[in-house]
């Protein structure tokens, strides 16, 4: 029978569909330390982010032969050296693209309306200082209208352009793969109606220019901040930036020390480096607003990814 360890866990979809094609699947979780000494009993494992598959760990499981990641990024996963070992690697790119666009505009009307801010000071001060927090707060904006920069234009990508065109938004996608591609607008209720808008990517300095809200969807290798210092000085005064793809996408010294100038007005931080403890000025600032690395962490796209990650898995060993 061939063993599954679902290091860090499984929706319960894709667990059934497993087990129904006669899979054995674990759960239970095995510490990080504890992993070569047990996990070459099994055959495959599941992992999100927070397990590191590395080339220690795969040379000490031989009997390894599918690698499978619960989410987009592999940077967590040597991918390289274990097809070189002959062992399948799998993740579920489409299942939560929604989940991730969905946070990413939370965010944006979050520091559009200061509401991160204004929910920590109402509890607080609420009763007795009303007025003053209103006036503080009674100088928002409206997403419609303005510019999206959208940096990486892949399926996470194109669901955020789908949001912010049906926002009344303008898109200004940014990747080195695609040139343009169709959006497609289904209207929720109305039988076959939907409406297609066709986007073309425009190049970095120009979404650098031009956005008043920036949003990062792409994979990193931990090299190089993608945004630093360098691209911040081209942008506009008062843009925000969003990060809800992986830590050191924007670099975060960089982006505290534009916050502070006022020449980055606001960010939205969803992932950061040295997790899971990150830098407490970023968890503090008031012009951030946080969340700790819930993407895909909806009902939904948990279901999804599971149902995903059996179907692959399956073909896999029917093969």
């Amino acid at each position: 029978m061939i063993k599954i360890l679902a290091n860090d866990g499984i929706g319960k979809d894709g667990q059934l569909l497993l087990e129904d094609a006669g899979f054995e699947v674990s759960t239970n979780k095995i510490a990080q330390e504890d992993l070569p000494e047990q996990l070459p009993a099994y055959d495959v494992v599941i992992v999100r982010s927070a397990t590191k598959i590395r080339k220690d760990l795969i040379d000490a499981c031989p009997n390894l032969k599918m690698i499978a990641r619960g989410g987009v990024g592999l940077d967590n996963i040597d991918v390289e050296y274990a097809k070189s070992k002959g062992i399948a690697v799998v993740n579920t790119p489409a299942a939560s693209s929604l989940s991730v666009a969905e946070l990413a505009f939370g965010h944006m009307f979050n520091l559009a309306r200061s509401l991160h801010e204004s929910n920590r000071e109402m509890p607080v001060k609420g009763t007795s200082e009303f007025k003053a927090l209103k006036k503080k707060y009674s100088g928002g904006t409206e997403l419609r209208g303005k510019t999206l920069g959208i940096l990486g234009f892949g399926r996470i990508g194109q669901e955020t352009a789908r949001i912010a065109l049906g926002l009344g938004m303008k898109v200004l996608p940014v990747d080195l793969y695609v040139d343009q591609a169709t959006i497609e607008i289904d209207l929720f209720e109305i039988d076959q109606a939907s409406l297609s808008v066709k986007l073309e990517t425009v190049d970095m300095d120009t979404m650098l220019a031009d956005s008043d809200f920036i949003t990062v969807h792409v994979p990193f290798s931990g090299d190089k901040a993608l945004i630093d210092a360098e691209e911040i000085v081209k942008m506009k005064d008062g843009v925000v930036l969003i990060n809800t793809a992986r830590g050191g996408i924007i670099g975060e010294d960089a982006l505290l020390e534009a916050i502070e100038s006022g020449k980055v007005s606001g960010a939205a931080l969803d992932v950061y480096d040295n997790e899971p403890t990150p830098n407490a000025k970023l968890l503090n600032h008031p012009r951030i607003s946080v969340s700790p690395h819930i993407g895909a962490a909806t009902v939904q796209a948990q279901g999804n990814i599971g149902r995903e990650l059996a179907d692959q898995i399956i073909a896999f060993f029917d093969k």
